[in-house]
């Protein structure tokens, strides 16, 4: 288990890293990148949507150009903190500060959960994916954005240290130990690193 794959952690982590978030993350995770993540998805009519780790709203940006309102959710205050500052505390987005393991949720509440950048900081992946299925519609959708996992031993290395990378393999495994169906793996990144993340789509059981 890598250094950051532990939730007080990330949360200091992420204490000083929100000063800097919103200008070292579009050189990461790009509009490109959340666009085509985006397209991935089917968006009911008043579709119920939850961001799952949502930092200072970027992702919720973009799926505010699809749905009328967000529910967006996340384990730091100080990321929470510039998010309230681009959308207001009261308005399309719902903030909720608290842990992805243990949504405040009810079962089958929401059409689509997207996650992106979050994954590798959940210290029981499978699990949070179960609480993801848990407040999911029969049939909705899940996306989660995550680092896929680097194809040289010495990055390897580093990135195991630090926190979870995997592959499509391994997506596939967590996915479906979760009780997703239907899975696609689809892998993106900016034109200088065009694999460095890896996007899953599936389903909830009907």
């Amino acid at each position: 288990m890598g250094i950051l794959e532990n939730k007080a952690r990330a949360r200091l982590f992420y204490k000083y890293l929100s000063k800097v978030y919103d200008r070292v993350n579009p050189f990461i995770w790009t509009e490109e990148m959340r666009a085509e993540a985006l397209s991935l998805l089917e968006f009911p009519d008043d579709a119920t949507v939850l961001d799952v780790g949502c930092g200072t709203g970027f992702a919720t940006a973009g799926l505010l150009e699809h749905v009328d309102e967000v529910y967006a959710l996340d384990q730091s205050p100080h990321q929470l903190e510039r998010a309230y500052r681009k959308f207001g505390k009261r308005g399309p987005v719902h903030f909720h500060l608290g842990d992805a393991e243990r949504l405040p949720f009810a079962t089958n509440t929401f059409d689509v959960v997207w996650s992106s950048g979050s994954i590798e900081y959940w210290p029981q992946p499978v699990r949070t994916l179960r609480e993801f299925r848990r407040v999911l519609v029969p049939g909705g959708q899940v996306l989660v954005v995550g680092p896929n996992y680097p194809d040289r031993t010495i990055t390897q290395k580093l990135a195991d240290a630090i926190m979870l990378f995997y592959d499509e393999d391994e997506a596939d495994r967590m996915f479906t130990e979760a009780g997703f169906e239907d899975l696609e793996h689809v892998l993106m990144g900016p034109s200088y690193e065009p694999e460095v993340a890896i996007t899953t789509v599936g389903r909830a059981p009907e």
